[in-house]
């Protein structure tokens, strides 16, 4: 049961890869889809390694996942597909990405919830990355980054 676990995911992966990367190489303008097109092909090629792998039996499937790991994990799957499907759209890329950052930052922190300097510590973590995500894509990449809400 582990190994079809192991070949179902990967395989669920590398279609949604190759679903990510066929979005990217079919939308205009082109010059604001090339550094997506260009992660979205890499990691399509390590989506269908890791799925050919699991096929062939050579993948290293561990202990599969289980109900403990999944509940761990459902949060981000949430947040993650909230941003995807509806906020990054309709509230604005960085104020989505702000959101959502900031609560996958709250609900994988192990800090307490009731001391108001771990609220203050998640804050400053989220500014930093939203900071160095803007001077990365925007400054020194120079690629395009969807406009809407606060840039």
């Amino acid at each position: 049961m582990k190994i079809l676990q192991h070949k179902i995911s990967s395989g669920f992966v590398a279609l949604v890869a190759l679903l990510v990367c066929y979005i990217s190489f079919t939308r205009q303008p082109v010059e604001a889809y090339l550094f997506p097109r260009l992660i979205s092909f890499f990691f399509l090629g390590l989506a269908l390694w890791t799925f050919v792998k699991a096929l062939l039996g050579r993948s290293k499937a561990g202990n599969g996942l289980s109900m403990d790991m999944f509940k761990n994990m459902a949060p981000g799957v949430a947040i993650s597909a909230i941003y995807i499907f509806w906020a990054a759209k309709g509230l604005g890329f960085y104020t989505a990405t702000t959101i959502a950052f900031f609560l996958l930052v709250t609900s994988y922190d192990p800090a307490s919830h009731s001391e108001p300097k771990t609220w203050v510590k998640r804050a400053i973590i989220t500014a930093g990355f939203v900071a160095i995500m803007y001077a990365l894509f925007a400054k020194i990449l120079v690629v395009y980054t969807p406009r809407g809400l606060f840039i």
